[in-house]
């Protein structure tokens, strides 16, 4: 959510921000909105004080004439009754005008908060214009030794290679069919060795997390009230894409929401609190299994693991003071953890600026990290696919974005701090999310003969071993 403040004190920003990430908002509308309420609140305020300094000034004289009503009689009875009566009403006049307006506000609010939760944070200045993913910008990429993305997969390896579809089926590591059966469209179940690879690369990335970064590892739900969605920005823009649980259809006072990533619940376990500044910056990292209905993606990447409606993803979050340049600092180094991971798995990846039609109404800036995946790209003279860049990770600035609307804030100066509090900035990156990412592992470390060798960071969450097949 946006600070009403600083919509106030410059709106064209605000519009700006919305014509760059091409997202409607009536700013205009929500700026008179905001000055009705404004001047009916404080219309309001000078009612009270006013209606307060009747009831003061008036409560002795009540008391004197009320005296004198008791001894006087006719003429002199009827003008105390009536000068009586006089002080009374005037703050019961008052008391009709507040309620009048408090009514006028409360028409107000339902329509201003509804605006103002479309409107998006603005893009940060440095971040490139453009329409969508087809104008964002490479910034580096990293091939490991043995791999140069430039040419082929067979000239960089002697063979043709396989997709991570005949890789799984080959060495049964998947089945696409019975997962269908059950669930359905963009399903599977990982068998056998593939389970114990999926399994393998999320704890290697937790493990990264926790014991050479210092994160602490959560659990939090992936089942979650609209409240939750709402405060981390995923609604109501995101909102079609995620599984809805109708459970006050059967009596269970409210709907529930799957999350399609851990980052929600992350987030989510200090909504409304004041955080001791001295404990930030909160650095947390979770396993969480996540829900995507993939709306609007029909047809695209149907087949194999790329594109699915049920993953787990380890997800880091940091909620640092409010300062850009702090929050600035942490992006680079929450990317640089999966430049690290990447590095150790040996996955070739490049690092992509998002353009402002890119960022999603969130995000003041995202970079996104994609893996090389030799199964993916055009078709050569073969038939075969010629390899290209697949999203595997999404590193994201939100400063005081979530925040704002979770309500989590901190003192400066810690508990005993005079200051008023400040609403925390928040960061979140993905760290690693399986299956998809045992397409480039797959692919990239394919042999030969059919076999797949497990890099060496992963062997000790296999067992020991140096191949699957």
């Amino acid at each position: 959510m946006i600070d009403l403040k600083a919509l106030r004190e410059n709106p064209q920003r605000f519009r700006d921000g919305c014509a760059k990430k091409r997202i409607e908002a009536d700013i205009d509308r929500l700026v008179a909105l905001d000055e009705q309420r404004r001047g009916a609140l404080s219309k309001m305020e000078s009612l009270r004080a006013e209606q307060n300094r009747l009831a003061k000034e008036s409560g002795p004289q009540i008391g004197k004439l009320k005296g004198e009503l008791k001894k006087a009689a006719g003429d002199q009875a009827a003008r105390i009754q009536k000068e009586l009566d006089e002080l009374v009403a005037k703050p019961a006049s008052l008391k009709g005008a507040i309620a009048e307006l408090d009514a006028q506000i409360a028409a107000i609010e339902p329509e201003l908060n509804a605006i103002l939760l479309q409107v998006p944070q603005p893009p940060d200045s440095d971040v490139p214009v453009g329409a969508g993913a087809d104008d964002n910008k490479e910034l580096r990429r990293w091939n490991p030794s043995w791999f140069d993305t430039s040419k082929s997969f067979e000239a960089n390896k002697g063979f043709a290679p396989k997709t991570h579809i005949e890789l799984v089926r080959d060495l049964r590591l998947a089945d696409f069919e019975r997962g269908v059966k059950m669930a359905g469209a963009r399903s599977y179940i990982l068998t056998g060795d593939g389970m114990r690879l999926h399994q393998a690369v999320t704890r290697f990335a937790l493990d990264f997390m926790v014991e050479k970064q210092g994160f602490s590892a959560m659990s939090v739900p992936v089942l979650v009230r609209e409240e939750a969605m709402v405060g981390t920005g995923f609604f109501p823009a995101g909102r079609e894409q995620a599984y809805l649980v109708e459970e006050a259809k059967r009596g269970g006072g409210y709907d529930m929401f799957l999350t399609g990533t851990g980052e929600v619940g992350l987030m989510g376990i200090h909504q409304g609190e004041i955080l001791d500044e001295a404990l930030l910056p909160l650095k947390y990292v979770t396993v969480s299994t996540c829900f995507r209905r993939e709306a609007g993606a029909a047809g695209k990447d149907t087949a194999g693991l790329y594109r699915i409606h049920q993953f787990d993803k380890v997800e880091q979050v940091v909620i640092c003071r409010a300062d850009e340049q702090e929050s600035r600092a942490w992006h680079t180094k929450m990317m640089g953890y999966v430049h690290e991971i990447l590095q150790s798995l040996e996955i070739p990846h490049r690092f992509l600026q998002c353009c402002t039609g890119d960022l999603g109404p969130k995000n003041a800036d995202m970079v996104d990290i994609e893996s090389w995946m030799p199964g993916r790209g055009e078709l050569d003279a073969k038939g075969r696919p010629t390899g290209a860049y697949g999203e595997t990770h999404s590193a994201s600035r939100l400063y005081d974005y979530q925040c704002r609307r979770l309500n989590m804030r901190y003192r400066p100066g810690g508990e005993g701090g005079k200051g008023d509090t400040t609403f925390c900035h928040s960061l979140n990156n993905t760290v690693l999310a399986s299956p998809r990412f045992l397409i480039p592992l797959l692919e990239m470390h394919q042999n030969k003969d059919g076999s797949v060798t497990i890099p060496a960071a992963l062997r000790p969450y296999m067992g020991g071993r140096e191949r699957i097949g």
